[in-house]
């Protein structure tokens, strides 16, 4: 039971990277087609709000037709904007998103059917299912309350007779509470559902099998967080290699290898920030990536050159040779942000081979001009 709360609160938590997740469509050429069938969404608004119109049971009066009108425009330029311009930013989409939510609840209360405007409220789970995809569970539960408060008021109308121009539903409560169990069923629990699903098979996508630290996709998907496009602090890379770990396999057979890997993965989360992440890149590799809140470099990569080097329970001693990078922000800082990580990848990267070259179990900091050198010679401790 612990341990499914906790999946559950890391599930509320996961703030979906909007940016990495349209990145990764445009990398598998989804973006276009999907942005087509997006646009067709505004096709379909307002088509259904046209016909509507049309209808006896649908808009009446000045202010209905006013609203029709108003909706079918909102819907056209939802069509262009999607098929013409590019995927919009994070907050752009939340704006349609909700305008969309304000649209469709609008036409449900203008139509004068009101068993089919109640009915209508189903069309909220086209919007809820986009926020399944690009947003977070917070957004869900705010378009699920939305849905929630519509499908009530709707419902009211109904079974109230609000307006008295049409008899349909009029002092039915069983048909208003099926109504509102129907529009629930939907939004309320599907979709949470799909959500939650959705976000526990990305988790495993991006996470390694054995050690369940972060895989290189994952690394990428979290790295909007270090180098957004402000530069707020430091930000530190260091890579890991373990020593001689071919020789660890031969000796002791590959599942105490696995084991080794499983406790360093251990070891490295523990001694890391609360806010870094633990990637294991491939092999016997790692890569910690954090913010250095006014920390050492150095010191940093000592804590966790020590933190394997310490690792308990095992019969025979684990070493890594260690690389370290930094990246102060500066005066141009977001001119430098777009070859910062490639440039901290590599740097560390080479840092972690000078380190092997010296022996192992050797802490070795990368120079700003792109050298490297020795930061302390720890093979013996």
């Amino acid at each position: 039971m612990t341990n499914s709360r906790t999946m559950v609160r890391t599930w509320w938590q996961y703030r979906v990277d909007y940016r990495w997740l349209i990145k990764t469509l445009k990398s598998h050429s989804a973006l276009g087609p999907l942005k087509s069938m997006v646009g067709a969404g505004g096709i379909v608004m307002g088509l259904i709000t046209i016909l509507a119109l049309i209808s006896h049971a649908g808009q009446h009066g000045a202010a209905g037709q006013a609203q029709a009108v108003l909706v079918v425009v909102m819907a056209a330029v939802w069509t262009l904007r999607w098929w013409l311009l590019p995927w919009p930013g994070e907050l752009e989409s939340l704006l349609w998103i909700g305008g969309v939510d304000l649209a469709i609840t609008a036409n449900n209360v203008m139509i004068q059917d009101r068993l089919l405007g109640a009915m209508g409220c189903v069309l909220l789970v086209i919007t809820g299912g986009y926020i399944t995809i690009f947003h977070s569970p917070q957004v869900l539960a705010l378009h699920i309350g939305w849905s929630v408060l519509s499908i009530l008021a709707l419902a009211y109308m109904m079974v109230h007779g609000v307006p008295t121009t049409n008899g349909h539903g009029i002092g039915d409560h069983a048909l208003g509470l099926v109504v509102i169990l129907v529009v629930l069923v939907v939004t309320g629990v599907l979709l949470p559902i799909v959500h939650f699903y959705n976000w526990l098979l990305r988790v495993d996508a991006l996470s390694d099998p054995l050690t369940k630290l972060l895989n290189r996709r994952g690394l990428d998907s979290h790295l909007p967080r270090f180098f957004g496009r402000r530069c707020h602090e430091g930000v530190y890379v260091v890579t890991l290699d373990l020593d001689r770990f071919k020789t660890v396999n031969d000796t002791f057979g590959h599942s105490f290898g696995d084991e080794v890997l499983v406790r360093t993965a251990a070891r490295l989360r523990a001694a890391a920030s609360p806010d870094a992440i633990v990637v294991r890149t491939g092999g016997e590799e790692f890569m910690v990536v954090g913010h250095l809140h006014g920390a050492d470099i150095g010191a940093v990569a000592e804590r966790l050159r020590h933190a394997v080097a310490t690792t308990p329970g095992l019969p025979s001693a684990i070493t890594a040779s260690v690389g370290a990078a930094e990246f102060e922000p500066g005066r141009h800082c977001e001119r430098q942000l777009a070859s910062t990580p490639r440039h901290l990848f590599r740097s560390s990267d080479s840092a972690m081979y000078r380190a092997k070259q010296l022996g192992g179990n050797t802490v070795v900091i990368a120079d700003p001009l792109d050298g490297t050198a020795p930061l302390r010679d720890s093979r013996t401790a």
